[in-house]
């Protein structure tokens, strides 16, 4: 059985269990490994809350794993960084032979084997089997050590803000999504019941043309407005599917399972502080700029000399001479560019106009940033007076339909008139639809803009 029958079987199982009890539980298997969104079991006990789908979200969508990764990959960047603190400590192994007059005198030397009968133009063929241990130590690099772990400390932290900000935005996706299917879930009862609206209607102008008190003509447009009805039922039918394929597809699962969705028992609340200080795409720049000052700083340490501090320990054995020998070198180095064809001025000056450039992105964020809590507010303020107004006009537009369908039947309105009264009931009934899902993602974009998580506290899965 392969991993996606395993899945199917899995996910029918659950599908079963919900229908006879009011809990989630699906439990996929599939063997040994890491396990992945399509192989994490679903285990929700009672009520499945969107904060519920959140979490699941941000634990299965490779959106928030990539951007993890990559904070992982910073992380180790500063441990990188920081290793240029510490010496480095190297061990070699060499065997050569030689009759070279210089070589073979320096292994006869190194070996302690020299003797009077030597011929220094002809010391002969030699071999040396050379064991090297070498300490390396930076005592000073004008600061480019500490530049450069400055700088990988604040692109971790710049990574860490985007894993943040992915995570929000996918949360926002998530619950968006989910009031979507809603919306869509209500349009599908509007054009049902249009359908049973407009049938009714049929049904008594069917009587009133046998009895010759309708046109055929009024009878067909009756028809003709119930298949109407029935396409604009069967669009919000599919619109419905596409909803919720969206909604799984966000929480990680390549194909569309059961029918089994949260319920929304946790009201989000307004932010109380409007600001954009919890926006992580400014803290995110913040970070770049710290990156950014810890360049121009690594480039002013090219003008500035270096310190290294070296030592070596030799170990030499000559299986030709049969001797052997060590020796040990240690010593302290100091190096000063006197002129480099201008490339650190060039450094320097390219990373002051890097910096200048991100101070401005910043500035150009913060204005981005302000206009959309703006949006943000504004939004959420007209959701609000469209619950008002739409469910004012559902009411109208419900007794108003009553009448025209009373009036019709006793044969004082046209046709036309009750098609239009019946249009205007589920327009109605959409716009009140549409509002009411506007209002709960406009709550949800207003946390989003300001930078606060949409669930303070959520469940664990």
């Amino acid at each position: 059985m392969t991993r996606t029958h395993l899945t199917v079987l899995a996910i029918s199982l659950l599908s079963l269990s919900v229908t006879t009890t009011n809990s989630i539980s699906a439990v996929a298997t599939y063997g040994q490994g890491e396990e992945s969104a399509r192989e994490r079991a679903l285990q929700i006990t009672g009520k499945w809350t969107l904060a519920d789908a959140v979490d699941f979200a941000l634990a299965n969508n490779p959106a928030p794993k990539i951007a993890k990764d990559s904070t992982t990959a910073r992380a180790s960047e500063v441990d990188a960084a920081n290793s240029a603190f510490f010496p480095s400590l190297t061990l070699a192994s060499e065997y050569s032979q030689t009759d070279r007059p210089m070589y073979s005198f320096g292994n006869i030397l190194n070996q302690g084997a020299f003797d009077d009968s030597i011929d220094f133009n002809n010391p002969g063929r030699t071999d040396a089997l050379v064991l090297e241990a070498q300490i390396d130590y930076p005592i000073y690099d004008g600061g480019k050590r500490r530049a450069r772990v400055d700088q990988a400390q604040a692109a971790e932290v710049a990574a860490l803000h985007h894993q943040e900000d992915v995570e929000q935005n996918l949360a926002f996706e998530v619950i968006q999504s989910f009031h979507r299917i809603v919306q869509a879930g209500e349009m599908v009862t509007v054009r049902k019941a249009e359908i049973n609206a407009i049938t009714a209607s049929l049904q008594v102008g069917q009587a009133r043309f046998e009895a010759g008190a309708l046109l055929r003509e009024d009878l067909l447009n009756l028809e003709l407005q119930k298949e109407r009805a029935t396409e604009n039922h069967i669009r919000s039918i599919h619109n419905q599917r596409l909803a919720k394929t969206r909604f799984w597809n966000l929480l990680g699962f390549e194909s569309t399972p059961p029918d089994i969705m949260p319920e929304h028992v946790t009201v989000q609340s307004i932010p109380k502080s409007i600001t954009p200080e919890n926006r992580r795409e400014l803290k995110l720049m913040e970070a770049r700029i710290r990156q950014g000052e810890a360049v121009l700083q690594h480039a002013k340490g090219d003008s500035l000399p270096t310190i290294d501090s070296f030592g070596q320990y030799q170990f030499e054995h000559g299986t030709i001479l049969g001797e052997s020998g060590d020796s040990w070198l240690a010593g302290v180095r100091l190096e000063y560019s006197l002129y480099n064809g201008n490339r650190t001025e060039a450094m320097v000056a390219a990373a002051k106009a890097g910096l200048a450039g991100l101070k401005r992105e910043h500035e150009q964020l913060r204005l981005a940033i302000s206009l959309d809590i703006q949006q943000a507010e504004i939004q959420y303020q007209q959701s609000l007076e469209r619950l008002q107004v739409t469910q004012k006009m559902v009411q109208v537009a419900e007794k108003s339909s009553e009448l025209s369908r009373a009036r019709f039947q006793e044969g004082l309105i046209l046709v036309s008139d009750l098609i239009d009264f019946e249009m205007r009931l589920t327009d109605a009934k959409a716009r009140r639809a549409s509002a009411r899902a506007d209002n709960q993602i406009a709550i949800a974009n207003l946390r989003r803009a300001v930078g606060i998580d949409q669930f303070p506290v959520t469940n664990s899965l």
